[in-house]
């Protein structure tokens, strides 16, 4: 194609010097009167025209060259840059996935300590009711009157008892009742519902979990419970139940550690059921809420992804 436009490139000149020519000897001929001079003149100008016209092709030929030049250096240009992208996004791809996997790698190191903290918090509060539960020691009893001074034996007392007879000491008898223990902590309730969800009774664990919410509503401990009322509809397969559970945590304990991971599993949730604009509004609520927290990297990395 580029030697096709080159020769009509070049053959256009040499058109116009023909018909320059042509009409230059039908003019002679027509007149019929020319001369050696106007002859001469006509040649001159005739090897002028072809001249310039030979420049100017040279001049378009340079500069379809530069062009053609121009457009390798772009297309290389272009393929450099093409390949830079492609291996920045691979380059982010790869950071990505471990920065996720280390998320997820926090997140288990977290959970451990959390649930090692809570045992031991649970431990602290059965000790604390077997202390309780524990008898109280019977009161010091006072000690005994000493005996009267010699010779005085059979004399006696102002109140008509005889001196040398002891009176019985009043003896207290030691309590038999001891305080009734006091019903399981909130630590206690929550480690004895975690056990149950770790063996696979779902329904054992959600029950723990609400009767401790009945408990102690206030307790530091609620979000955590009312997060695994929702993980035990999620382990049911109850997709409904638990989004319903996790929005809970978020609107109940905006402010726990809990609400942005109930946030981010509602998104997956939605966007699990096909729910793509709910999902995405979730998600853009993790980044927005809880920018800090892990999952809102998460969250962006998502948004990338979600059609």
């Amino acid at each position: 194609m580029s030697a096709t436009r080159h020769s009509v490139v070049t053959s256009v000149p040499h058109l116009r010097v023909r018909a320059l020519v042509a009409g230059a000897a039908i003019v002679v001929m027509a007149t019929g009167c020319a001369t050696r001079s106007d002859v001469r003149i006509l040649q001159n100008d005739i090897r002028v025209m072809r001249m310039e016209s030979l420049q100017a092709d040279s001049a378009r030929h340079a500069q379809i060259d530069a062009v053609i030049a121009a457009l390798g250096v772009v297309n290389d240009s272009l393929r450099v840059m093409h390949a830079q992208v492609a291996k920045f996004q691979g380059d982010m791809r790869g950071e990505l996935y471990s920065l996720g996997q280390q998320i997820i790698q926090v997140q288990e190191l977290t959970g451990q300590s959390q649930r090692r903290l809570q045992e031991l918090r649970g431990s602290l509060e059965e000790r604390a009711q077997q202390m309780q539960a524990q008898p109280q020691l019977p009161a010091a009893q006072p000690a005994p009157a000493q005996n009267p001074p010699a010779g005085t034996a059979g004399s006696a007392t102002p109140t008509g008892t005889p001196s040398g007879a002891q009176s019985a000491p009043a003896t207290t008898s030691p309590s038999t009742t001891s305080a009734a223990p006091a019903g399981p902590g909130p630590n206690q309730l929550f480690q004895l519902a975690l056990d149950q969800l770790r063996r696979g009774s779902a329904t054992a664990a959600r029950a723990g979990f609400q009767d401790l919410l009945r408990q102690y509503p206030t307790s530091d401990v609620a979000p955590e419970a009312q997060f695994y009322i929702a993980q035990s509809y999620e382990t049911e397969g109850s997709v409904a139940q638990a989004d319903s559970a996790y929005a809970l945590v978020v609107s109940r304990y905006p402010q726990s550690s809990r609400a942005p991971s109930a946030l981010y599993k509602r998104a997956l949730a939605l966007q699990t059921q096909g729910k793509v604009q709910g999902a995405r509004a979730a998600l853009d609520q993790v980044i927005r809420q809880y920018p800090r927290s892990d999952e809102a990297v998460l969250a962006r990395d998502r948004l990338r992804t979600l059609k």
